[in-house]
């Protein structure tokens, strides 16, 4: 049972609704505090302010006149005193009434100069005064003071009014904090079942959203978006898994039929050694292929960034062009280059000339012989845009938003060498270095635009 108590304490949901309550009543509290300081010490601070003006009074009439202008005044006012709740009394030194509407010297009055609630008997009758004592010369003592019982049963009601409203806020408190702890639960168990779907491998669940366009929603839409994330992730990893499996199937079978058939068959040292280098070419092609996985990975993780600054590419895509020249002619490709004296950017430079060179080896080896490609890069718009351009067939635009993905091959392609990286290798240069790789129609052909920021402002996609 303890334990059980102490689990409900531990409830980020019991925390916050108490939190909510404590605030409530201790707020309702203060302004409490606030009315009765301004209603029932108001009472209190102008009766005070009545007895010293009339002290005042009093004693400007004792320096003008004496002990009979005193007693005078005196039965003036209790004369005058609509309200008959003003309290005199004048005694000499030896507290013996000499007037006033008090039977006797207050006992519990020894003091002059301080303010005494108590218990007084005038005309007979028993009431409660707020009163003060004065000296006088000659030994004479004045009390002046007020009938405060109605002012006190005021007070008293107000009092018992602000207690009864507290208990009120505190019971009102008590039920919005249950309210609350009600909604906080139902919000967190609605995160808290859809995340605990998705561990047991349930992809498809989705936080609720409540349509109020709160906090909660924005959270579960931040929520809702990672869940799309990691489920595409998660796809992608799927696909690459059937993609490896699949692509290096066949090298790695065929690599182990040489070696099995010149095992059984190879006559000589020539034939052997023969198959041996068709099977290690074989191997070094899945190398390769692995090798651009790790190099991608490399690429994404981002950790190339602390390398970044200030470039001139003019002489890598130079360099780029120069190799390419070579294969294209062996192919019957014209390569072209429209190429400024000074290329400036940001960023890495092996990397986009890597990325380069894997846009000019598609677009050769897609190109018809006879064909044409080319390679040019300009100043637009405060970025840098180098376009590679070819003569082939292209790929489709349904087929464009695939064609950055990992092992995806067209249609077109299906015979042609190549492991289906090259793409997404310069998809993830551009996103490191905040740009972007646009696949457009060349009419016939493709244009592949590799679009850079020509300083390191902007953020990595």
């Amino acid at each position: 049972m303890a334990a059980s108590r102490f689990t409900v304490f531990r409830s980020a949901g019991v925390r916050f609704a108490a939190t909510y309550a404590g605030l409530l009543a201790l707020s309702a509290a203060a302004l409490a505090l606030f009315l009765w300081w301004a209603t029932a010490g108001l009472l209190d601070r102008q009766t005070e302010a009545a007895i010293r003006a009339d002290a005042q009074g009093l004693s400007e009439r004792w320096e003008d006149g004496g002990t009979k202008a005193l007693i005078a005044i005196i039965g003036e006012r209790l004369a005058g005193n609509v309200d008959d709740d003003a309290i005199y009394l004048l005694a000499d030194a030896t507290h013996k009434l000499v007037t006033g509407n008090l039977d006797r010297w207050p006992a519990t009055v020894q003091e002059t100069g301080r303010f005494y609630e108590l218990t007084v008997t005038r005309s007979g009758m028993r009431s409660l005064a707020r009163v003060q004592a004065f000296d006088l010369p000659d030994g004479f003592q004045l009390v002046i003071g007020r009938d405060v019982v109605v002012r006190t049963q005021l007070r008293h009601l107000l009092t018992d009014a602000l207690l009864w409203a507290l208990v009120l806020v505190c019971g009102m408190a008590t039920i919005g904090a249950i309210l609350v702890r009600s909604l906080f639960r139902r919000t967190l168990a609605n995160v808290s079942a859809t995340a605990q779907a998705i561990a047991g491998g349930d992809f498809t669940q989705r936080v609720r959203l409540s349509g109020r366009g709160d906090e909660f929603d924005q959270l579960a839409d931040v929520i809702n978006d990672m869940l799309d994330r990691i489920g595409r992730l998660m796809e992608g990893v799927r696909q690459v898994s059937n993609a490896i499996a699949h692509d290096l199937r066949t090298p790695i079978t065929r690599a182990r039929t040489r070696l099995e058939d010149a095992t059984l068959h190879a006559e000589t040292p020539v034939e052997l050694r023969a198959a041996i280098e068709r099977a290690t070419a074989d191997l070094d092609g899945i190398v390769g292929v692995f090798q651009a996985l790790l190099r991608i990975a490399e690429i994404e993780a981002g950790s190339r960034r602390a390398a970044f600054a200030r470039i001139d590419l003019a002489a890598p895509l130079a360099a780029v062009a120069e190799l390419y020249e070579a294969v294209a002619e062996e192919r019957g490709v014209t390569l072209s280059t429209t190429l400024p004296d000074h290329v400036m950017s940001f960023g890495d430079a092996a990397l986009i000339q890597q990325a380069v060179a894997n846009l000019v080896d598609n677009a050769v080896k897609f190109s018809p012989s006879g064909g044409a490609a080319s390679l040019s890069a300009r100043l637009l718009g405060g970025g840098l845009e180098i376009a590679v351009t070819d003569h082939g067939p292209g790929i489709p635009t349904e087929d464009r938003q695939k064609a950055t993905q990992r092992f995806y091959r067209g249609e077109t392609a299906r015979h042609t060498p190549g492991s289906g990286l090259g793409l997404a290798l310069v998809q993830a240069v551009a996103q490191l270095h905040g740009g972007v790789l646009r696949l457009e129609d060349a009419e016939p052909g493709l244009r592949a635009v590799l679009a850079l920021p020509l300083s390191g402002d902007a953020p990595a996609a």
